[in-house]
């Protein structure tokens, strides 16, 4: 198994594609905390459930705390959990945008934070940013969650150069999905979707399971020489 005896940590891992990376990292080995706003239940004792606020500084200082109490250390840190509040830029509120930096950045900011000097005590890890691909090439009413999610990658590429200091062998890399059949995306209409799939090379939705795969990768041993990288998993969509 590929991450056998790693602890990783998994934010907005209740649902989603969050969900799919916490599952597949528990299949493969890992000891996953699953943390989320929600309470969160699991069909297997390799994943446990924790609700958090990332926006909260005491809060996630206290949880990294119990972490390494309880496991020793934390191998992996993937930054997923994220929100949107969508408008064109002249109707989008103050509070609309303040809603989106607080958790899709700032929030992946905190956690990065908290656990990337841990990391660098222990000489190794992989921290892994969830993107997208409106990050890469901005969409229409995203200007907030546009910014957010060009923002994890700039921090991606940024915290592999700090926490490889001092021959720390601290990954840190970014996976920027396309249009995922989650939960939500299943109540969007087809006539909103089939431009989206028209335009993606592969003429069709994304899987969880698929970025999941792709996350794993950047979580295991496997890609010990990738580091500050970007990696689109999005079957060839150009907005």
């Amino acid at each position: 198994m590929r991450l056998e005896g790693k602890v990783a940590v998994v934010t907005g891992g209740a649902q989603g594609i969050g969900r799919a990376i916490s599952e597949t990292f528990a299949k493969e080995g890992a000891k996953v905390i699953a943390v989320d706003m929600q309470e969160a239940t699991f069909d297997t004792e390799m994943i446990k459930g924790y609700k958090l606020n990332i926006t909260d500084r005491d809060a996630i200082a206290k949880f990294v705390e119990e972490t390494v109490a309880s496991y020793g250390h934390i191998d992996i840190l993937v930054n997923n959990a994220g929100i949107t509040r969508d408008a064109l830029i002249n109707k989008m509120t103050e509070d609309m945008w303040d809603m989106v930096i607080n958790v899709n950045l700032k929030g992946v900011f905190n956690m990065a934070q908290a656990i990337g000097p841990h990391m660098m005590e222990i000489g190794k890890g992989s921290i892994i940013n969830i993107a997208s691909v409106v990050g890469e090439f901005g969409n229409v009413g995203q200007s907030n969650y546009a910014a957010t999610k060009a923002g994890v990658i700039g921090m991606a590429k940024t915290w592999a150069k700090e926490f490889a200091r001092k021959g720390a062998a601290v990954r840190c890399n970014s996976v920027a999905p396309g249009y995922v059949n989650t939960d939500m995306m299943k109540t969007v209409p087809d006539k909103v979707l089939d431009p989206i799939r028209q335009k993606t090379m592969l003429g069709r939705l994304g899987e969880p399971q698929e970025i999941a795969n792709a996350v794993l990768f950047l979580a295991s041993d496997e890609s010990s020489f990738v580091t500050g990288h970007n990696l689109s998993v999005n079957g060839g969509l150009r907005l």
